[in-house]
């Protein structure tokens, strides 16, 4: 059943169906689509709800499970429970609580992770704070890059001003647990002013001071002002340029 109301919201409550257009607000209760590119205030899925096209608004959720078959464009936008966004995703602001999938880039001024997520393409941000595990098939790039790991993290190349690494707060877990559940970051290269990374795997680390902690595997450290390395880290060759 779909209801028109306010002249311009568009709610769908149960099952059913709409084209797209201009909304105040957009609210998907139950099993909906909507085909066709959506323009509104307030976005939101409870459910399971599908949208044909690219949506672009203020304030956007989903709760349950949600699948966004284009590109989104917002001020805020949360994933609470299960989301897909086939496209490009370009917010202000982003927090993925559960489990987030993204076709293409993300591009934000704050990106909070906690749960899981996968980006197929670059993840650039004035700050990314990753809690949990994540994916990201190219750069990832930040002035300030805070992670805890609680999860398998991987990035092609991570790069920033401020770089740190740690074991998230389930250190006991993940002790017991290794071998079931990865814990660890890989990438290929890091690359900061102010580097401090655990449990990291990578072929290259250049910065200015740098700090290798405990279960670190890397190829090469190239540094020019400070280094120190954890006794249980592992690192091939260390250069001061």
């Amino acid at each position: 059943m779909v209801n028109i109301e306010n002249k311009g919201n568009l709610v769908i409550n149960g099952m059913g169906s709409s084209g797209g257009g201009t909304f105040k607000k957009v609210l998907i209760n139950g099993k909906g689509t909507v085909h066709g590119d959506v323009d509104c205030y307030d976005f939101s899925i409870n459910g399971t709800g599908r949208v044909v096209g690219n949506v672009k608004g203020e304030h956007g959720k989903i709760n349950g499970s949600g699948d966004i078959e284009g590109s989104i464009d917002f001020d805020r936008f949360t994933i609470d429970g299960t989301g897909g966004i086939r496209g490009n995703v370009k917010v202000n602001k982003i927090a993925i609580s559960g489990k987030g999938r993204i076709g293409g880039s993300l591009k934000g001024e704050e990106i909070k992770i906690r749960g899981n997520a996968t980006i197929g393409e670059d993840c650039e941000a004035e700050e990314f704070k990753g809690e949990g595990g994540f994916k990201i098939g190219g750069l990832l790039n930040a002035d300030v890059i805070d992670i805890s790991i609680a999860g398998d993290c991987s990035a092609k190349e991570i790069g920033g001003q401020s770089i740190k690494v740690k074991k998230g707060i389930f250190r006991f877990l993940n002790n017991l647990f290794k071998s079931v559940y990865p814990v660890s970051l890989n990438t290929e290269i890091i690359e900061a002013d102010e580097i401090e990374i655990e449990y990291t795997k990578a072929k290259m680390v250049r910065g200015k001071n740098i700090n290798i902690g405990p279960d670190c595997e890397v190829d090469v450290v190239e540094y020019t002002g400070t280094f120190t390395q954890d006794p249980s880290a592992k690192v091939k060759e260390v250069i001061k340029i």
